[in-house]
Parts: C-alpha cells; sequence; structure tokens
C-alpha cells in the first residue's frame, strides 16, 4: 500500500535518529533517497548533541536539530519537540526503538508518523515495520524499508559530503602513501587490543599512519606511538572534526578499524577499508558498505561469541579470545 501525500507544494519530512555516530551515518540512505524521490522536499534532521557535525553545510537538509541528553535532557527534549511541530511534517520517521524518540514521533504533530513496531509509542504510527537483527540484512536496509511504500526498494548507500575546506585541512597529510587506523571503541570488547595495534604498526613501515579517531582516544593514540618501532606515524585524533576524518580516509591506501563509527566514515565515501570484529558479529548488519571492504574476525568457533548486540565493557570470560586470537596477518592479507 502506497501512502504518498499528493499535493502541489513543498513536503517537509522530519528524521529522527538521536543514538551514536555510527546510527546517524547509517540513516543517511534515507537522506539521499528522500531527496531523489521528493526532489522539492524540506527535509529535516534530529540528532543528539555532538554529532551535527556530521551534517555541516549539508546540500540535502535543511534544519538539523539538535538534543542534548547530557545536561536537562527530558527540559531539552520538550524544547525539541516545540521546534518540531510548528513544521506540521508531512512525514515523521523514527529509526529509533526507544521511548524518547517515539515520544517525539508521537507529539511531533505529523500526517503520517513512520516508525519500527518495537518502540513503545509505535501505536501512533500509519506505518510499522519489523526490525528484525541476525538474518545477515543490514541496518541500512532495515532503515530503507520504512519509507519503502512512499518510495520504492530501491537500495541507497550511507554518504557524508566533506567540503572543500575539509580537504584542504588534511592536503598536507596526503603528499605520501598512508594508512589511517582508529583504534579505540566506545565498547571494550569490540575493540581490537593496543599490543596488537603496535604490531600492525611495526610490520606496516614503508606507510606513513595516521592515527584517527575522538579526542577521548588520544592517550591510546600516544602509547601506541610510544611504545611501536615505527617512525613515521602521527596522532590525529585531536585534530580532526568528522568530515576532516572523512576526507582523510577517503584516499587512505587502507583504513583499519573496529566494528565502530570510523568503519562507517569509510562507508560514506566509499574508502578502502577492513574491520576487525572481536565480540560482534557481521551477520547483525551493522557491517562495511565500502566496494573495498574487508572483515577479519577469529577463526575459532567460540561459544562466548557474540556477547551481545553491540559490545561489552569487559570480556565476562576474562580470556578476550575473540580479540586476541585475531592475527596481525589476517590484516596484512588485505593491504
Amino acid at each position: 500500500m502506497q501512502y504518498i501525500i499528493k499535493k502541489k507544494f513543498l513536503k517537509k519530512i522530519l528524521i529522527i535518529q538521536t543514538a551514536f555516530i555510527g546510527d546517524v551515518i547509517l540513516a543517511t540512505p534515507l537522506i539521499e533517497k528522500l531527496f531523489d524521490k521528493f526532489p522539492n522536499s524540506k527535509i529535516d534532521f534530529v540528532l543528539r548533541k555532538g554529532n551535527e557535525k556530521l551534517f555541516t553545510n549539508h546540500p540535502k537538509l535543511n534544519t538539523v536539530f539538535v538534543w542534548d541528553k547530557k545536561q536537562n535532557k527530558y527540559k531539552n527534549l520538550i524544547k525539541v519537540l516545540k521546534q518540531i511541530r510548528v513544521n506540521n511534517y508531512d512525514y515523521v520517521i523514527n529509526l529509533q526503538r526507544f521511548a524518547t524518540s517515539g515520544f517525539l514521533t508521537f507529539l511531533s504533530k505529523g500526517k503520517i508518523k513512520i516508525g519500527f513496531n518495537k518502540n513503545p509509542f509505535s501505536f501512533s504510527y500509519k506505518i510499522k515495520i519489523k526490525h528484525i537483527i541476525g538474518n545477515g540484512t543490514h541496518e541500512t536496509e532495515r532503515n530503507l524499508l520504512l519509507i519503502e511504500s512512499i518510495t520504492d526498494s530501491s537500495k541507497y548507500l550511507p554518504k557524508l559530503y566533506p567540503e572543500k575546506s575539509n580537504y584542504e585541512k588534511i592536503n598536507k597529510y596526503t603528499n605520501e602513501k598512508y594508512i589511517c587506523i582508529a583504534p579505540a571503541s566506545v565498547w571494550f570488547t569490540k575493540q581490537y587490543p593496543k599490543h596488537k595495534w603496535i604490531e600492525l604498526v611495526n610490520v606496516l613501515q614503508s606507510y606513513k599512519i595516521y592515527l584517527i579517531g575522538a579526542p577521548s582516544d588520544n592517550d591510546l593514540c600516544n602509547a601506541i606511538i610510544t611504545e611501536s618501532t615505527h617512525k613515521n606515524i602521527t596522532n590525529l585524533s585531536t585534530e580532526l572534526s568528522f568530515l576532516d576524518s572523512a576526507a582523510l580516509i577517503k584516499t587512505a591506501e587502507m583504513n583499519y578499524v573496529n566494528d565502530s563509527a570510523p568503519m562507517h566514515i569509510a562507508s560514506s565515501v566509499n574508502a578502502n577499508v577492513t574491520v576487525v570484529y572481536c565480540s560482534t558479529i557481521p551477520s547483525y548488519g551493522f557491517g562495511p558498505l565500502s566496494e573495498k571492504s574487508n572483515i577479519v574476525e577469529v577463526i575459532d568457533n567460540l561459544n562466548c561469541r557474540p556477547c551481545g548486540l553491540h559490545g561489552k565493557k569487559e570480556c565476562h570470560e576474562t580470556h578476550f579470545n575473540c580479540a586476541e586470537k585475531i592475527q596481525v596477518d589476517q590484516l596484512i592479507n588485505f593491504l
């Protein structure tokens, strides 16, 4: 059944995704598809504070609403709600399954509300889609199912838009063959161990190495440099914005990353990427989408793997074999 609003005027569309960086990037295929199918529409986006820099001067977005979750969370939620209600959206598309995003959707005054059936406020949705994890379907495909009835079944990939200024900023780093390594993850059990990254770095002596990530990854990056024998390695974790990183990642010989946000940044610019999967598994549907994408994981069949959808803060088995048994040679094979 089609739920296309037929009218001559500009269509107003709101996308809600207030989770982490990677989740926002995996929502960008909706921006691309909606812009193509409704070229005269106005597309707005709601995200959490800190992720708005992904969309600096985005050519296909009109307004980005920022929800500060860390301070006065619910007061700020009401503030965002008031901002979106005045727009009288034709479509409100909620990509999350949590109550707060459902609350925004429910009270948004949107004409057609769309989301996943697991959301507590899904009773208010005109279009409800099942969110099934574990069957190999990619998260981008799950997200695109939300708008299939108002568009079509065609597939779209994640996309970010680094600007001229981003490329100018990283230009000084690209005058020799280089590799980017993003060694950190929010979740401990999704992060390849420091000593393994050091072993990899030591093998890559013929390449310039850039360590990238968030400012919070600075200590880890510095430790890798201090403890390695590589003499041509630079820590950029405190130097680059999201879009700067995307620009640098795009032309790297290879990007070595965990199952984390830098993987999705690589997908968004179709960059060469090798992803190390420790506690999580690719069949959950959050894998890389670049044309040259490689997945590395433990060869042994571990009874404890996967230990969760998004990893854990610690290995409950204490051995962390899902990471420790991944050999550096497995990563080098894809270079």
